[in-house]
């Protein structure tokens, strides 16, 4: 077979590097994949809409202003044609435009990019900066080159750790520069996992890639497939192309058949190397230790090369304290470390008196002690106790991860009836909640939880929208004893931005606020900056829910949003801090 290959190698080599070259002749054409002509684009650059009679892209328009003091930034007309895109999601998705960072200095975004990448953020403003680095559009064009831009989006992308999202990212930029980072994180971590096949289907979307490693793994992937022949074949051309890789090559000759003598040498250096070292050995056996690197840890938990915690030497500290931090970074169960600890032998006085005794033994000895101790308890109020001093001793030596599941459903099994103010806030914080589906429940007593929040839920008319709510107000006019809160105005005026008129006797009901919108913000919304405005949003909610944020702080970002037409964001804020939830 080898033979074979070898005798017909170089005239395959050269078809291929011809046919590449003519592919990438063509692949280098820029591609004019919006159709946006000269004319249309000068209406964009001055933030005009786009006639819809001259441009069939024009889905993707300015958002027109619903204030009246709006100070465009005008440039001269610049052709975009060969500007190349960059994102997941379609701007009109989120009523945004192309040209969401086109205008914005780019010592600014890095600026408050830089300050989000020190917040540990929530969920909220997780889904904020989701919207903004990962919506089609063009790059900024002062002060942040596009290197610097799409690598924003990568680092973000990898923070997610999401894989799925990171695909679809590599799918949809297939002509977008600097993919390879993105691509061997997504290789590596679903190979840290075991897995493979999921890993190699990345190239089904991915061509183009300039990394040696990458080229390696894409060769091993085609052995994989059973498709030696096409594996031989790449692996020949990048050879002829400069890869030099003994390792590799010794490795890929073991599985194609070709050298049958294996010297079983073992490699640390990336996980791709671990796991051929692991696929060409039967007799493999490895004991990691704490310089191992955290992916080799994630491949021996994956592939259940640990060591199995019942087989452990209690004598062993070392090894004891090895699998606490393996545990704590989500490399061994939980269970495991806690049936780990079932196996210490205690007296009877130690157990009765584990209040005290604990102090006097080793970190990990004291955590086996109480929590033998707590599964003799009964008592609610000892259960707490105990498990809220072992959840202290863990987080004493810096592991307090490898007690949270476990831990959670200790708390669950104990009666909410049986808990005391003095444990309440430390169940609270480590009571893992089960995700449900929320539904929403309204009250027609209170303005911004009746049924008026319909109106950002279905696809209403506005007329019939207008006649509910003026009815509404007009049942509350008769109620002296009502309150407009902030929140009330919060609905009430997005109502009005949406062109919803209310009869001027209902206006009369509440005196609108003002909204107190930082000066830079309201820059940002003047010059139509919605890109720069959407990472101040996300700083400003930062590590906070929604419904955490203060009432005035609200009430100027969704007045922010609706003079920014930003209408979908604005409805998620709404549906999630005004009605009432089941």
């Amino acid at each position: 077979m080898k033979i074979l290959e070898s005798l017909n190698k170089y005239n395959i080599i050269f078809f291929l590097i011809i046919n590449l070259v003519s592919y990438n002749s063509v692949a280098n054409e820029p591609i004019d994949i919006w159709n946006i002509d000269q004319k249309n684009t000068t209406a964009e650059s001055t933030g005009q809409p786009i006639s819809e009679s001259n441009n069939e892209s024009s889905i993707y328009k300015m958002q027109t202003s619903k204030t009246t003091d709006i100070q465009i930034i005008k440039e001269e007309p610049t052709s975009y044609k060969n500007i190349k895109l960059a994102g997941i999601y379609d701007p009109e998705e989120f009523d945004l435009s192309l040209y969401m960072w086109t205008y914005s200095n780019g010592k600014i975004i890095k600026s408050i990019l830089n300050k989000i990448d020190k917040i540990n953020l929530s969920e909220d403003s997780m889904e904020v900066l989701n919207v903004a680095l990962l919506t089609n559009s063009y790059f900024p064009k002062k002060n942040l080159t596009s290197e610097e831009f799409l690598k924003f989006k990568s680092d973000y992308l990898i923070k997610t750790e999401n894989l799925n999202l990171i695909r679809l990212y590599l799918s949809k930029n297939k002509d977008v520069d600097n993919k390879d980072t993105l691509i061997k994180y997504y290789l590596n971590e679903h190979l840290s996992s075991a897995n493979l096949e999921k890993a190699c289907d990345i190239f089904d979307v991915v061509k183009n890639y300039s990394d040696d490693y990458i080229s390696k793994f894409h060769i091993y992937c085609l052995y994989n497939s059973e498709k030696n022949n096409e594996a031989q074949l790449l692996f020949d051309l990048k050879k002829e192309l400069g890869l030099k890789d003994k390792f590799f090559e010794n490795k890929f000759n073991i599985l194609m058949g070709y050298n049958l003598e294996n010297n079983n040498k073992l490699s640390e250096k990336n996980i791709l190397e671990f796991h051929l070292s692991h696929r060409t050995n039967k007799d493999f056996s490895y004991s990691p230790n704490e310089k191992t690197k955290k992916i080799i840890w994630q491949y021996l938990s994956a592939s259940n090369l640990l060591e199995e915690t019942y087989l452990v030497d209690l004598e062993n500290i070392k090894k004891i304290k090895l699998i606490e931090k393996a545990t704590h970074e989500g490399n061994y169960k939980e269970k495991d470390l806690l049936e780990l600890y079932k196996r210490f032998q205690f007296s009877i006085d130690q157990l009765l008196n584990s209040s005290e005794v604990y102090k006097l033994l080793p970190s990990y000895e004291a955590r086996a002690l109480i929590y033998q101790k707590l599964l003799l308890s009964n008592s609610a109020q000892e259960k707490l106790f105990l498990s809220s001093k072992l959840k202290e001793l863990f987080i004493k030596d810096q592991i307090e991860n490898a007690f949270n599941i476990e831990l959670s459903k200790i708390l669950k099994d104990i009666n909410t009836a049986d808990i005391t103010s003095e444990y309440s806030l430390f169940y609270e914080k480590n009571l893992l909640a089960e995700k449900k589906d929320v539904k929403l429940t309204f009250n027609n007593k209170i303005i911004h939880q009746s049924k008026l929040l319909k109106h950002f839920i279905e696809d209403k008319e506005i007329k019939k929208t207008q006649k509910e709510t003026n009815d509404f107000l007009k049942k509350i006019r008769k109620n002296k004893k009502y309150y407009f809160t902030t929140k009330d105005i919060i609905l009430l005026e997005s109502l009005k931005s949406d062109g919803i008129e209310i009869d001027e006797k209902n206006q009369e009901l509440y005196e609108k606020i003002d909204p107190d919108i930082p000066y830079d913000i309201q820059i940002m919304i003047n010059n139509r900056e919605t890109g720069l405005f959407l990472l101040r949003l996300v700083e400003i909610i930062g590590e906070d829910k929604l419904t955490d944020l203060g009432t005035e702080t609200l009430y100027f970002i969704v007045i922010a949003l609706n003079q920014l037409n930003l209408d979908t964001l604005r409805d998620k804020i709404l549906l999630k801090v005004l009605p009432l939830k089941v």
